[in-house]
């Protein structure tokens, strides 16, 4: 007979490869935007995940596709965490850069609200 295979709480294993701070944000993460294990979508929580299983899921702005190579026994350290798993996911798309980036250094103060141009003020009929 075959062994059972082994098997971790979804929540459980994406709060110990660090993908999330904790556990309820892991809960939540799984049941809100939804993560698929091998394609397809999970909205429990609790739903057991083993080696080898593929997750697809939604962080911020970014997919994430990450297999899974371990289970761990503990939240470890980041560099232990890496270990848990192969990213997959795809390369980042590169920024727009037509877009206005913010000036370091946050709201200008009096001396340099006076040095941006501004258009005439309306004036009276």
């Amino acid at each position: 007979m075959t062994a059972p295979r082994e098997t971790l709480r979804l929540d459980k294993w994406l709060w110990q490869a660090r993908f999330v701070k904790s556990r309820s944000l892991a809960a939540k993460l799984v049941e809100g935007s939804g993560v698929r294990v091998n394609g397809t979508r999970i909205a429990k929580p609790g739903y057991g995940v083993g080696v080898g299983d593929v997750l697809t899921f939604a962080l911020g702005a970014h997919v994430r596709v990450a297999r899974i190579i371990a289970l761990g026994n503990r939240r470890g350290p980041a560099s232990e965490a890496r270990l848990l798993y192969e990213d997959l996911s795809p390369p980042e798309l590169p920024r727009d850069l037509s877009r206005p980036v913010p000036m370091a250094g946050g709201r200008p103060d009096k001396r340099a609200r006076r040095r941006f141009p501004t258009a005439a003020p309306d004036t009276l009929d």
